[in-house]
C-alpha cells in the first residue's frame, strides 16, 4: 500500500452518534478533504456499523473547511507508481463503498459546501438528499490528467439529458450549486448561511422518515434559476458536438461550433480539452458510452478494471505524468505518451477494458435490491 502522510493527531473522519442521528464529518480541510485510504476505511466502517444499528435512522455527511471533497488523494497514487498493485486495496474498497452508498438502507443527507469533485462527489450525488449551496462546485476532471470518470460517474453522467454527460466527462467543466440541482446531481439548494441551522434542525428531527426529512430541508430551500450564460443553456450545441462517434470528431465539431456567432464560451473549454491526455479522453468516452447499456454494478466493475489497468500503466503512464504536472512539480506542462489522439490505437484501449480472471474482478456484495441513481433531473428545473 502506498504510504500517505497524515497527522496522527488529526482524526480524518469524525463519527458522531446523537440518538437516532449519525453524523460523518470529513476532517482534512487543509488537504481539501481528499479521499485517502484511511478516509475510505473509516467511511466504510461507519456506514457498515450504522446500517446494522436499529437505533440509527438518519445519516448526515458533511465536511470541515472550504471543500466537501476534492476527490482521490493523487499523491498517494503517485507515490505508489512503482509498485504494480500498491493501491489495489484502497481502490477495491472505494468501489465497494460507492456501491454501498448507492444501495444504502438508511436515509442519507449530504450537506455539500465547497468543492465536490471526482470520487469525492460519490459521497454526494447518490444520496436521496444532497444539499448544495452557492459555494458548491462539481466537476469530473479525471480525463485531463490521464485517468477516467470513475466511482460510478460513468453510470451517473451517462444518464444525464442528451450528451451533457460526455461533455462533463471529457471537458471537466464545472457546475455550481444551482446548476447541480437543475440537472438532478443534487436535490436541494440552500444558501450557505442557513446550512448550520438546517443541520441542527435535521438532528433535532431525530428520525429517518424521508417525508419528514424532505419537509425540513424544503423549509430552507431556495428556488433554482440558472444564469443565462450557464452551460445548461447550451444543450443543443453540446448534443450536436458530443454525439459524434470519436473524440477526434467531437473536437472537430466543437471547433466548427466555436467559429459561430455567440459561441465565444467554447474557446476556453476547447483549449482545456486539447490539453488533456489523449489516452484519458478516449478511455473516458468509451466508458461513458458503454454505461448507457449497463446497470450500476456492471459499470462499477468495469471502472475498477479501467482504474487498475491505468494505475498499472497497462497502455500508458499518462496518469502519473498528469499528477506530476498538476500536484508534484506543478508546472502544468504534462508530456503525454502518445501525445496525439490519432496515435492512441483502439486495440490498446481495448486492453484497458478487458475483463480480469474471475477471482481478480471487483466483487461487490449482493444487495436485496440494486438501488439505481434515479435521474433526479427528470423532475428538475432543467428538464422543464
Amino acid at each position: 500500500m502506498a504510504q500517505e502522510l497524515v497527522d496522527p493527531n488529526v482524526e480524518v473522519v469524525l463519527g458522531e452518534e446523537i440518538d437516532h442521528v449519525r453524523l460523518i464529518t470529513l476532517n482534512r480541510p487543509r488537504q481539501l478533504n481528499v479521499i485517502s485510504s484511511k478516509v475510505v476505511s473509516l467511511l466504510a466502517e461507519y456506514l457498515e456499523k450504522w446500517e446494522k444499528d436499529n437505533n440509527a435512522e438518519l445519516i448526515i455527511i458533511k465536511a470541515t473547511g472550504r471543500a466537501f471533497s476534492a476527490g482521490g488523494d493523487l499523491k498517494m497514487f503517485y507515490d505508489g507508481r512503482n509498485s504494480k498493485d500498491s493501491c489495489l486495496e484502497v481502490v477495491y474498497r472505494m468501489y465497494w463503498l460507492c456501491y454501498h452508498i448507492h444501495t444504502y438502507k438508511k436515509t442519507q443527507v449530504a450537506l455539500v459546501h465547497g468543492i465536490s469533485m471526482g470520487g469525492g462527489a460519490s459521497l454526494m450525488v447518490p444520496m436521496k438528499f444532497s444539499v448544495v449551496t452557492e459555494k458548491s462546485v462539481f466537476a469530473t476532471p479525471e480525463a485531463s490528467i490521464g485517468f477516467h470518470t470513475d466511482c460510478g460517474f460513468s453510470y451517473i453522467l451517462s444518464h444525464l439529458p442528451g450528451r451533457l454527460g460526455e461533455f462533463l466527462a471529457l471537458t471537466g467543466a464545472r457546475l455550481h450549486g444551482k446548476e447541480l440541482v437543475a440537472t438532478g446531481l443534487a436535490s436541494h439548494f440552500v444558501p450557505s448561511q442557513k446550512l448550520p441551522e438546517l443541520e441542527n434542525r435535521l438532528i433535532s428531527l431525530n428520525t429517518g422518515d424521508q417525508n419528514a426529512v424532505k419537509s425540513v430541508i424544503e423549509e430552507f430551500t431556495v428556488e433554482v434559476q440558472i444564469n443565462e450564460d450557464s452551460v445548461l443553456n447550451k444543450q443543443s450545441i453540446i448534443d450536436e458536438c458530443f454525439s459524434r462517434d470519436t473524440v477526434e470528431e467531437i473536437i472537430k465539431s466543437f471547433e466548427a461550433a466555436a467559429s459561430k456567432e455567440g459561441n465565444a464560451w467554447i474557446g476556453g473549454v476547447l483549449k482545456g480539452l486539447k490539453r488533456s491526455s489523449p489516452t484519458g479522453l478516449k478511455i473516458t468516452l468509451r466508458s461513458i458510452r458503454e454505461s448507457r447499456k449497463q446497470k450500476l454494478s456492471e459499470c462499477l466493475k468495469r471502472e475498477f478494471r479501467i482504474t487498475m489497468n491505468i494505475l498499472r500503466s497497462t497502455i500508458s503512464g499518462d496518469v502519473y505524468e498528469g499528477i506530476r504536472a498538476l500536484t508534484i512539480d506543478k508546472d502544468n506542462a504534462p508530456k503525454w505518451e502518445p501525445a496525439a489522439l490519432e496515435k492512441v490505437q483502439d486495440e490498446k484501449v481495448d486492453l484497458v477494458f478487458e475483463p480480469f480472471e474471475e477471482h481478480l474482478e471487483l466483487h461487490i456484495p449482493e444487495r436485496e435490491e440494486e438501488l439505481r441513481w434515479d435521474g433526479k433531473y427528470e423532475n428538475s428545473a432543467y428538464a422543464t
